[in-house]
């Protein structure tokens, strides 16, 4: 008898726009921002075992990733395993699986990869254990940018990640820039701390932060914007940045000019509208 088996095609997410508030008595920063589903996806395969078996799991590199960095986090640590843990904690008895997490979405890069993975794993695991349950609960306790995940689609994201509207967008065309170095969140939220009075605006709270963290990205960030001629936007706390394009060919055109000119690693993407494939 053939093992049940759920497969889902992960987003990651693109912020259009990013304010941050400062942070709260619990120390979590409020923010609002227009956020956008793309197609460069993680591939999340959750198999359902017999009852009394071990879960076991497993995150790997997809052999098309653009960016491979390592994997130096305890598995015990993955969102997608803390999902899954708190579902069970949530019911109240082992839902043994095994978990295949297999990434495209750069770690550190603020394209939400982790909290899309946890997300998924949510909804994988409801769906082989057939769960009634809500899961918007352990999705807000698992991080902020799991309830827009989870919801699916394009949203305007508001307070700590609760307030969730969803946002209808035309078809949009973007070009991912995607450096080997990473942003720390929390050192880029400590910094924005001591540097939000010297904010101008510019779609993102974080971007000056964001570059006092890692000095590279400015530079990065300049000299593509220089060659392009483009308004360059970052994503998130960083450290990926992106620039809006007319069409799939425009955008395809411009990344292969990119990596060319500068050697960072760019790739042509767009929005999806699809909730989970």
């Amino acid at each position: 008898m053939a093992r049940e088996q759920v497969h889902l095609s992960v987003p990651a997410k693109l912020n259009l726009t990013l304010s941050v508030g400062e942070p709260l008595q619990n120390g979590m920063h409020p923010i609002v921002s227009k956020m956008v589903r793309i197609d460069m996806c993680d591939e999340l395969e959750v198999t359902r075992l017999e009852e009394g078996a071990w879960s076991r799991y497993a995150v790997m590199w997809k052999d098309d990733a653009p960016i491979q960095s390592e994997i130096d986090w305890p598995i015990t640590s993955d969102l997608a395993v803390l999902a899954h843990r708190a579902l069970e904690t949530l019911v109240g008895h082992p839902l043994p699986v095994q978990m295949k997490l297999e990434k495209r979405i750069p770690v550190g890069g603020g394209l939400g990869g982790g909290s899309a993975d946890a997300a998924a794993m949510l909804l994988a695991t409801s769906r082989l254990f057939r769960l009634d349950i809500s899961q918007e609960k352990i999705a807000k306790e698992l991080g902020s940018d799991v309830p827009f995940f989870l919801n699916g689609g394009h949203a305007t994201v508001s307070g700590i990640g609760e307030n969730i509207v969803p946002l209808a967008i035309d078809q949009m065309h973007f070009v991912v820039i995607l450096p080997e170095y990473r942003c720390n969140t929390e050192q880029v939220y400590k910094a924005f701390d001591v540097l939000q009075k010297e904010n101008a605006v510019h779609g993102n709270d974080l971007l000056l932060p964001a570059c006092s963290v890692q000095l590279q990205l400015c530079k990065d960030m300049k000299a593509v914007e220089n060659f392009t001629q483009k308004e360059v936007h970052l994503s998130g706390s960083g450290s990926t940045f992106f620039i809006i394009c007319d069409t799939t060919e425009h955008a395809k055109t411009l990344a292969l000019q990119i990596t060319k000119k500068t050697g960072l690693v760019a790739i042509a993407t767009q929005s999806c509208k699809e909730h989970w494939r």
